[in-house]
């Protein structure tokens, strides 16, 4: 009885522990499967999507790697799945592609290979849409690499830079006695000056636009103002009426002028007559020495004499 329930102790423990390492190797399994497709899924290969494979044959695959996007029209449609050297025609690398199975591809159509930015490789196809005709699946396609932009800066680029390569020594060279001449900190100098008069200028300019103009712009508008008032006061006067008294004013000194020109009148004759004119002088002379001679011998002309006597 004992040995009997020993026997079935063991094997309840090795049924245990057979069940443990089954659910060990399952889960070992399932997490290889796990890690496979997570792979190809990163890789963007879909296991479940049927795929056809061609071949493209390039004499440069410019670092063109496996897992790498195929193209058509912008679209990715396949992606690189194995590359290998062509032993047998050296000199030529075949790349192998998987495309989507609805992915047919007319004859006469080629695949390139384009450089990005980054360096990274794309392959374009490159589709004759006029062919009438499409290769199967396991067929070879004409490659060729296309530089892009990264292929055309190293081929114009470089051998302008390696030109231009003296000239920048050159260039250099002068740069740096420039920066050792002694003139050049007298001029920064000078720089720093004229930066501070400028700052300075600067200061009164901004005084003079917050208190000086204020004060220029009141006055200009009391100026506006005042002529405002005055064009008003303008407007109000009678113009006409007022060039009818200048003409008269100008007739009457008309007449005044025609009058001092004739010689019947007073006025005329003392302006136009000569012999007038002489006699005035002449009377006006007599009367000057009269007067004097009046002055100095006054007796001549007063006589008072209480007797009656007469001054000789």
């Amino acid at each position: 009885m004992i040995l009997t329930k020993q026997l079935k102790s063991l094997n309840k423990t090795d049924n245990q522990d057979m069940k443990k390492e089954v659910k060990i190797g399952l889960a070992g399994i399932a997490s290889l499967l796990i890690l496979f497709f997570g792979i190809n899924y990163l890789k963007g290969v879909n296991m479940f999507k049927p795929e056809s494979y061609y071949y493209v044959e390039f004499t440069n695959i410019n670092g063109l790697a496996t897992s790498s996007p195929v193209f058509a029209n912008g679209l990715k449609v396949g992606l690189v799945r194995d590359i290998q050297y062509n032993y047998q025609k050296p000199g030529h690398v075949v790349v192998g592609i998987e495309m989507d199975q609805a992915m047919r591809i007319p004859k006469g159509s080629r695949a390139e290979l384009v450089t990005e930015m980054l360096g990274t490789v794309k392959m374009n196809m490159l589709l004759n849409h006029e062919g009438q005709e499409y290769y199967n699946p396991g067929d070879t396609l004409v490659g060729e690499a296309n530089e892009g932009i990264m292929g055309a800066a190293e081929k114009d680029l470089l051998p302008k830079l390696t030109q231009m390569m003296p000239k920048m020594d050159s260039i250099l060279s002068s740069l740096n006695t420039l920066l050792a001449d002694p003139a050049l900190a007298k001029t920064l100098h000078n720089a720093e000056q004229l930066t501070a008069s400028l700052n300075a200028t600067s200061r009164q300019l901004h005084t003079l636009m917050s208190n000086d103009i204020p004060q220029l712009t009141g006055n200009v508008t009391a100026i506006t103002e005042d002529l405002k008032v005055i064009s008003g006061n303008l407007k109000n006067v009678d113009y006409a009426a007022t060039f009818t008294k200048i003409d008269s004013t100008l007739q009457n000194v008309r007449l005044l002028t025609d009058k001092l020109n004739r010689k019947d009148n007073s006025l005329g004759l003392l302006l136009n007559d000569p012999e007038l004119y002489n006699n005035l002088n002449a009377t006006s002379a007599n009367a000057a020495s009269l007067l004097k001679d009046l002055q100095e011998h006054p007796k001549r002309y007063v006589h008072f004499s209480l007797f009656g006597k007469k001054d000789k």
